[in-house]
């Protein structure tokens, strides 16, 4: 078995791709003349709910939350892969000291360590996509009313997708964005939470650390007082 050198997929700064921004404005194009939109039509609106989103209070701190578990999960890995790129470093400086089939058999378990690596980075990659995906539904159901409301108060009978429109080239008017932008602001500006787990052997949910607790049991009444008996 010839000792392979540790993959430099195994770098965590990969990681960090697997939480990306929300819809980013268009880079500016160069200054030219001004667009002049043609009237508005009746009827017709446009949304971008990913750039309402990204465009929010609650957007933003959800990016920044992703920023933050993406470098934390960039720090644990890094750490193991020093680790584990120091180690095979000493055991190549030895290889003229240890015996053949001992220096195959410590570098193969080097070589699973790496491999073991690569997995783990890999499944932290997906928990970072699952934790970002429930981050956003989650806003998604705070801000789905206010995109029924916003439509009607609107007067709109259809509702295009506001990544069809090509750049800006769509009267303001007609355009719903900013507006859900600023609605959302006024229902929730920040969202809490923490990495999904998954499961390193199926990928799905990893299961909780205990059985889950019973809801707690109402106060008890107090008993009501026995009827008199006649005589007493």
């Amino acid at each position: 078995m010839n000792f392979k050198p540790l993959a430099t997929a195994v770098c965590a700064s990969a990681v960090l791709m697997a939480a990306p921004a929300f819809a980013q404005q268009p880079a500016a194009a160069p200054a030219g003349p001004a667009l002049t939109h043609g009237a508005a039509i009746p009827g017709i609106c446009s949304l971008s709910v990913e750039a309402a989103i990204g465009a929010s209070a609650v957007g933003r701190a959800i990016q920044t939350r992703m920023q933050q578990l993406a470098q934390q999960v960039q720090a644990e890995l890094t750490a193991e892969q020093t680790a584990l790129q120091n180690e095979a470093k000493t055991l190549q400086e030895q290889r003229a000291n240890i015996a053949p089939n001992a220096f195959q058999q410590r570098a193969g378990d080097v070589q699973n360590k790496a491999d073991t690596l690569q997995r783990k980075a890999q499944l932290r990659d997906r928990e970072l996509q699952v934790t970002q995906q429930k981050a956003l539904n989650r806003v998604s159901i705070e801000v789905t009313p206010l995109i029924r409301n916003i439509y009607q108060q609107k007067g709109c009978s259809v509702l295009l997708q506001g990544e069809a429109v090509v750049g800006d080239f769509v009267n303001p008017a007609m355009d719903l964005t900013e507006q859900t932008a600023k609605a959302l602001d006024g229902k929730i500006t920040t969202l809490s939470f923490d990495r999904e787990r998954l499961d390193p052997n199926t990928g799905g949910p990893a299961p909780s650390a205990g059985p889950a607790r019973p809801p707690a049991a109402a106060p008890a009444r107090p008993a009501a007082p026995s009827p008199a008996r006649p005589g007493n």
